[in-house]
């Protein structure tokens, strides 16, 4: 635990909107029963909840930037900042692995890929390329991922004969995942794919760069704030629209992390960064509009990993009904939320509840001026 320093506002802020964002959209009250802009996209499209996971990878390449610019250039640092990040790396694939036995406590089904792995492998390499690499090069690393990821789909010849494709079962990252781990290994609901699955890393990979590139520009001494603002906006634009006209043939798609995906919702982060700097740390306004979102953003990790594990205990209560018992979560539900409101609202309801419960746990260290890292 360290005590907290001197930070960009704006990067909290956003941070902690993402987890808040996350935490609601995966908790709902009934997942049968959601409105239609908190739920992921059935395959090809974005909904607002698909920008939440790249968010946070971008919002992770931002930080990198932060924490690491001014050591950057002391190469006698650089060993301990590398065994630091492998550290960090494993404890969040452990994390990770350790949510899913929480609630599947098998070997045999363990899904081995998930959110927090994939955040802890990208940060990994993200964090080496800035440490090592130069500007260009850092450049050049986002083309070869986002156009290289976009050849092997829909060039690579596919097992049995198949042309390459983009469907969610047939797809060559598909293939890869079932051959790697194995179909007990993956996504328990598709069995045959894994939406954060191996292939699909290398273009989240340029997602975390993209937050490098703009922790950049937000870092530069030598530029003031209006034009950094207006660079920042201007890119975020031509990226939002870069991703349109790549996505009309490759679709943008949150399962495949298609290259379309990563410019379209990089783009979108972008622009939504570059207000909440604007309007927090140039203009010195809103703050008090945004603060509960700071709670959140200093211990986002925390928050999330935490938001995994309450629900399933709070489920070990068991409260007893006519036919039986419940599980506590659903008894909440079923008790307070559905008994005076429809069913969409009711389950909107309890997962903004459970956000609310979060955030008094999380204020909690915000008040004692505490960051837990791992």
């Amino acid at each position: 635990m360290t005590e907290i320093k001197k930070r960009l506002a704006s990067l909290d802020i956003f941070r902690g909107l993402t987890v808040a964002a996350m935490i609601l959209v995966n908790t709902p009250g009934d997942w049968n029963q959601i409105y239609a802009p908190l739920e992921h996209s059935k395959w090809n499209g974005c909904t607002p909840t698909d920008v939440v996971f790249p968010a946070f990878l971008f919002i992770v390449g931002v930080s990198i930037v932060y924490a690491l610019q001014k050591k950057r250039e002391r190469h006698e640092l650089h060993k301990a900042i590398i065994l630091h990040g492998l550290r960090r790396m494993v404890l969040l694939i452990l994390f990770g692995l350790g949510i899913f036995l929480f609630y599947r406590p098998s070997i045999s089904t363990l899904r081995y890929p998930g959110v927090l792995q994939r955040i802890g492998v990208v940060y990994f390499i993200a964090m080496l390329c800035y440490l090592k690499l130069s500007r260009r090069v850092l450049s050049f690393i986002i083309i070869f991922c986002l156009l290289g990821y976009y050849l092997a789909l829909t060039l690579i010849p596919l097992p049995g004969g198949l042309s390459p494709n983009l469907e969610p079962a047939t797809n060559l990252g598909a293939f890869i995942d079932r051959f790697v781990f194995g179909i007990h290994h993956l996504y328990p609901y598709t069995k045959t794919w894994d939406p954060v699955g191996l292939l699909s890393t290398i273009p989240s990979i340029a997602t975390t760069l993209l937050g490098i590139k703009v922790g950049e520009v937000l870092k530069d001494q030598k530029t003031n704030a209006f034009s950094k603002i207006q660079k920042l906006l201007l890119s975020g634009v031509l990226a939002v629209i870069a991703g349109i006209i790549w996505g009309l043939f490759f679709p943008i798609n949150k399962s495949l992390w298609t290259s379309s995906y990563v410019l379209y919702t990089a783009g979108i982060c972008t622009i939504m960064l570059t207000l909440i700097y604007w309007c927090v740390d140039v203009c010195n306004k809103g703050k008090a509009i945004f603060w509960p979102f700071l709670v959140f953003g200093m211990n986002a990790l925390s928050a999330y990993i935490l938001s995994e594990i309450l629900p399933g205990v709070i489920d070990f209560i068991r409260i007893p009904v006519k036919n039986g018992t419940i599980s506590g979560m659903k008894w909440l539900y079923s008790q307070v939320f559905v008994q005076y409101f429809t069913e969409k609202t009711a389950s909107l309801l309890s997962a903004i509840c459970f956000v609310l419960l979060m955030w008094l746990i999380m204020l909690v260290f915000y008040k004692k001026k505490i960051v837990i890292k791992v």
